[in-house]
């Protein structure tokens, strides 16, 4: 424990530009996990969508789709993007990624990053959201068809808006799993934030001071920790806000006459 506070194995954090060199390779993270997360929350909507469709080409190919990409080791997805996605391919990304982006974010290796992290976890979000959306009573969807809703609109405007809120918890769990997995970018070479451990480890980069490995790896695993319980918080803040909005109290109907006056009341 004296060797985890001692003052001195810190003295790195506070000399030259140590700090922020890994706060800028945590940054890379970020960015690539912001990315990731809006592909992933789309395509795994779709996905969601075609494997609960009534339409057995839509179902079949969804399903099995899902079964592949979940059960399919990451690291293993992420390496083999890497060495067989097109060169074409990742000159086509260099030319379209903006200016502004960090110069990791514009090599086109990057693009078996954001792809391997998509595919994944867009198969484990779509699982998540078809039990969302199945978890919903089936009289749900019967009253929408009763009122003349087709399928699609019934699903837009009565099921998806009640699953989705169901599936927020699980939803940002698996999120905040995406965050942490970005980590594993480093296998093919991109200068995100545990290469940049490794870095200010290895040399003590900026300023020449020891860094142990220990106190490195602390720190970066204390800026995740940061950034995913802010993840949890605001998942929090979301379901309270919808349960405060949609939330109504219901009065007691015994009798005919107390139906018929409720049925008035809503209308």
């Amino acid at each position: 424990m004296g060797y985890l506070i001692d003052p001195a194995n810190w003295e790195w954090l506070v000399t030259g530009n140590n700090l922020r060199f890994l706060v800028d390779g945590f940054l890379v993270n970020v960015e690539i996990a912001l990315i990731a997360i809006v592909l992933s929350l789309i395509l795994g909507l779709l996905l969601a969508l075609a494997r609960i469709s009534k339409s057995a080409l839509l179902r079949a190919p969804a399903g099995a789709w899902i079964d592949v990409w979940r059960n399919l080791p990451l690291i293993f997805v992420i390496l083999y993007l890497s060495l067989g996605l097109p060169a074409p391919w990742k000159d086509a990304y260099e030319g379209i990624v903006p200016g502004f982006f960090p110069e990791a974010l514009q090599s086109g290796r990057v693009l078996a990053g954001i792809l391997g992290l998509t595919l994944y976890n867009s198969a484990v979000i779509a699982e998540i959201m078809r039990a969302g959306i199945q978890s919903l009573e089936r009289g749900q969807g019967e009253a929408a068809a009763s009122l003349g809703l087709p399928y699609w609109k019934s699903m837009r405007l009565v099921i998806l808006p009640q699953g989705l809120r169901r599936m927020v918890p699980a939803t940002v769990s698996q999120l905040i799993t995406l965050n942490k997995d970005t980590t594993l970018v480093s296998i093919i070479a991109i200068q995100e934030v545990m290469r940049h451990g490794r870095i200010v480890s290895s040399f003590g980069f900026f300023g020449g001071a020891q860094a142990p490995v220990l106190q490195v790896f602390l720190t970066i695993g204390a800026m995740f920790v940061i950034v995913n319980l802010l993840l949890s918080r605001l998942s929090r803040r979301l379901e309270v806000r919808e349960r405060k909005r949609t939330g109504v109290a219901v009065e007691r109907v015994t009798g005919l006459e107390d139906q018929v006056a409720a049925a008035a009341d809503v209308t």
